[in-house]
């Protein structure tokens, strides 16, 4: 996620007052050169993986769903957490988050689905919905917690799958938005990677009796990237980009409603 750049080199005067270098310390170069943002991400990932704090609190204050009330947990990453995210002075706001209905965000920016997964129980089982969307494997990819194989990220999301079936939850599993390049990891060349990964969450839906909602179909280009009028950034949908997505969720999480928990 932070550009590193070549180690600096620290002068130190020797006895005889002239100059010696010494390589600096790698570490804190790279520490120095971060912003505070980035500074408080490094941290985090030292003090809470799984950034279980930014959830804990609204979730224990969420009362259980009333009878008849069909809650819904959208678990995933930025893509997630920004549907319906607030004009500010520098982005412009991301269309609504489903407005009235009982539909809970559990998106955290930069996460990856071993992320996803340590927080599963606390921001989604515990919530009691009926239905929770998964749109995960973007920052896996994007290799934001290091590198990962196709069968982890693979493995994680069935994990994820398996622990709402196991509790009465119905999963709703999503492709992975179109994608060429990442502005944070730039050269990973995403978009074949996404492509194989979306078979694979199709594939295992099916075999599972979950359902799949095809974001990836109405949202690619040519190149397998995000259509330039949907995203400011070619990976971040714009307030266009989610009135696609908002009613194939929404058909998802009827068609979910309507089958027997597998």
């Amino acid at each position: 996620m932070f550009a590193w750049s070549s180690p600096l080199i620290a002068q130190q005067p020797n006895a005889g007052g002239a100059q010696d270098t010494k390589p600096a310390d790698p570490a804190q170069v790279f520490w120095e050169q971060l912003t505070p943002y980035q500074k408080s991400q490094v941290e985090r990932m030292y003090t809470d993986w799984g950034f279980l704090a930014k959830y804990r609190d609204a979730d224990k204050a969420l009362p259980a769903p009333p009878t008849g009330e069909v809650r819904v947990v959208f678990m995933g990453d930025s893509i997630t957490e920004g549907w319906g995210m607030k004009a500010t002075a520098t982005s412009p706001a991301r269309g609504e988050f489903f407005p009235g209905k009982p539909y809970v965000n559990r998106g955290i920016s930069g996460q990856t689905t071993p992320q996803m997964l340590v927080r599963f129980r606390q921001d989604v089982i515990d919530l009691k919905p009926r239905v929770v969307v998964i749109l995960a494997g973007t920052n896996d990819i994007a290799e934001n917690t290091g590198k990962m194989t196709a069968g982890e990220t693979e493995g994680n999301i069935a994990s994820m799958s398996e622990l709402a079936r196991g509790n009465g939850i119905r999963p709703v599993l999503c492709s992975v938005l179109p994608a060429t390049d990442f502005r944070w990891h730039t050269g990973l060349q995403p978009a074949p990677k996404i492509r194989e990964l979306n078979v694979w969450i199709k594939e295992y839906a099916g075999k599972n009796g979950f359902v799949y909602v095809d974001y990836y179909t109405p949202m690619a280009n040519s190149e397998g990237g995000l259509k330039a009028e949907l995203s400011p950034d070619g990976v971040h949908p714009n307030a266009a980009g989610y009135a696609i997505m908002a009613p194939l969720a929404e058909a998802g999480i009827a068609e979910a409603l309507k089958k027997p928990l597998p």
